[in-house]
């Protein structure tokens, strides 16, 4: 069995989770009509795929919350379906990680898993968003308003958005 984890690592990984949910959102909200079939080549995933297993990562990040290490694929099709069961999985990894008498999984392993695959995968929807010709503005997120427990579809306003690319040198 599993040791409860220690409070500071609780709320780090409970504020990942809530600056997983406030990026996911930026990218999900008003994605194209035509996105859940967007694939950047013919062999690469589908937009709608990649949220898809977003769903599978939270669920598996649930149970590792739990004390459980099982992977399951499920796949979901439907866009809207995968947005919303998305942020259902993430608000049940929130609720199972801020419950204090469950012994999960270490920290490191919640984080290197499924926690930072998914958040590859948001980035990698915000990168699809641009190709597809409607891409995310960017914004300062060290900036953003995240908070623990935040982690459903509403989230606070982007405060800093810009135009451009901040990662370019000035001329």
């Amino acid at each position: 069995m599993h040791t409860p984890l220690d409070p500071a690592a609780r709320h780090l990984l409970r504020h990942t989770l809530a600056t997983l949910a406030y990026r996911a959102g930026k990218v999900l909200r008003d994605a194209p009509a035509d996105f859940a079939a967007f694939r950047l080549t013919p062999a690469s995933r589908s937009g709608v795929e990649i949220l898809s297993h977003l769903v599978d990562l939270m669920r598996w990040a649930e149970r590792l919350a739990h004390g459980e290490y099982r992977w399951e694929a499920t796949g979901v099709d439907d866009w809207d379906t995968a947005v919303d069961e998305f942020f259902t999985a993430l608000a049940k990894v929130d609720a199972a990680l801020a419950d204090t008498t469950l012994a999960p999984y270490p920290a490191g392993v919640m984080f290197q898993g499924p926690i930072a695959d998914a958040l590859t995968h948001v980035g990698q929807l915000a990168m699809m968003r641009g190709v597809a010709g409607e891409p995310v503005r960017p914004e300062s997120y060290a900036r953003a308003t995240i908070e623990p427990g935040r982690v459903g579809r509403e989230q606070a306003p982007p405060g800093r958005e810009f135009d451009g690319d901040a990662s370019r040198p000035a001329k």
